[in-house]
């Protein structure tokens, strides 16, 4: 992270990171296919990039972690989630059902971070803002902007109670997906965020995805091909009139695309 003033409150995402292994060749691609302007962000024990649209930071990008590569780790996108006291929510997360991996540690002139994991192994960071400030929000659809989260859980209505329980979260619509099952909307404040669902047998383990918005979708896989990411599902019109993408980096990255023009 690269301040306290991406810092939100309690129980929202406050910031994505993209771990690769190859920062420079993740940055080319970011800035091609989101438009993103990209900055060293001078930390003194690691190689770190700020991305941003225009002023506004909406995330970082790293080289993943020697250990967590030893460990298997695959470039991946990573979401925070704000909290106000995170030695507790910690020991919360635990008692849960859940893990943490790393930390809490802290991050100078930051905040404190943890790496966090619910009952089924989905990872997800925990962040405390050094600072009470915060961004002045953007208007949903903001080109450049995470607009929708989903979890891929072990159990989708066990994951809900998880998180529910710990960042407050509410149901929104419930909408049933058949043979696919029942893919529950989550609030945060009262507004849609994102959305949750078992997953499918196919898919090997339980994890978080973001989906960004643009302008406008067939443009921009047209960007993401360029750039030599591919295209893992082809546009499809999904409720409330938008169309999403999901789309990998050359790394192997996942991450999604969603725009109210075709």
């Amino acid at each position: 992270m690269a301040n306290a003033t991406t810092a939100a409150a309690t129980g929202k995402f406050v910031w994505y990171d993209i771990l690769t292994t190859d920062p420079k060749a993740g940055e080319a691609f970011y800035k091609s296919v989101m438009d993103w302007n990209v900055r060293d962000a001078g930390m003194p024990d690691r190689t770190y990039s700020v991305l941003s649209v225009g002023d506004v930071q909406v995330g970082g990008l790293m080289l993943v972690p020697p250990d967590a590569l030893k460990m298997g780790m695959k470039p991946t996108w990573m979401g925070y989630i704000g909290v106000v006291d995170i030695d507790d929510m910690a020991r919360r997360v635990k008692a849960a059902g859940g893990a943490v991996h790393r930390g809490p540690e802290e991050i100078p002139g930051v905040g404190k971070m943890a790496v966090a994991a619910d009952p089924f192994g989905a990872a997800f960071l925990l962040f405390q803002p050094g600072s009470i400030q915060q961004p002045a929000p953007v208007a949903h659809g903001t080109p450049g902007f995470v607009g929708w989260r989903e979890l891929h859980a072990g159990d989708g209505v066990a994951a809900f109670e998880f998180y529910s329980g710990l960042f407050g979260w509410t149901k929104s619509d419930a909408l049933d997906m058949g043979p696919m099952g029942v893919y529950q909307i989550f609030a945060i404040d009262g507004q849609p965020a994102g959305g949750m669902m078992t997953k499918a047998a196919h898919v090997p383990v339980a994890k978080w995805s973001y989906v960004f918005n643009v302008d406008a979708i067939d443009a921009a896989a047209a960007r993401v091909r360029n750039a030599g990411g591919k295209i893992t599902m082809e546009p499809h019109e999904v409720p409330g009139g938008q169309w999403v993408i999901r789309c990998s980096d050359p790394q192997g990255a996942e991450f999604s695309l969603v725009a109210f023009k075709r």
